[in-house]
């Protein structure tokens, strides 16, 4: 999948992989994809969940050595 932006959450436990994210989204452009990988197995809980509350799309997930990358596409949201 393409994607803008690679984001290394790698080693980092709940919530750190969703708050990374958020930083990140909100620097992006609306529409951009985010590619985040995570090797914590509550990212493929916690990202859909955060994507579902605050606008953002989660486009799925795809294993990548060790760690598993998530995509998710920036919402049309103001800046918070």
């Amino acid at each position: 999948m393409d994607y803008d932006v690679d984001l290394d959450c790698e080693g980092l436990l709940c919530p750190l992989p969703v708050l990374r994210a958020r930083k990140r989204l909100m620097a992006m452009a609306p529409g951009a994809v985010l590619r985040l990988r995570a090797t914590d197995g509550m990212a493929a809980v916690d990202l859909p969940h955060f994507c579902a509350q605050s606008g953002h799309d989660y486009l799925g997930a795809a294993p990548v050595g060790a760690a598993t990358a998530h995509f998710l596409r920036r919402g049309n949201l103001m800046p918070e």
